[in-house]
């Protein structure tokens, strides 16, 4: 009955990043038509999608680690 739980709540996790991150580097991306050279703009979208990576990967390893440190079961079937 609980199983559908993490799927609706992973689904909507990764729509929500997937969602602010396309705003934030479209944002980038509009700033830097208003005088930045493209090269600049590019290795700022890169650093961007790299400290997001971390961070989700950050946020995830704690979940991970909170779970398991309240004793749920993170076995897969």
């Amino acid at each position: 009955m609980m199983d559908w739980v993490p799927v609706v709540f992973i689904t909507f996790k990764v729509l929500a990043f997937g969602i602010c991150m396309f705003f934030a580097i479209k944002w980038h991306y509009d700033q830097g038509k208003k005088g930045k050279d493209t090269r600049a703009l590019l290795r700022n979208s890169a650093k961007v999608a790299v400290i997001f990576i971390v961070v989700l990967g950050g946020v995830l390893f704690l979940a991970f680690s909170l779970a398991k440190t309240l004793g749920l079961d993170l076995s897969l079937p």
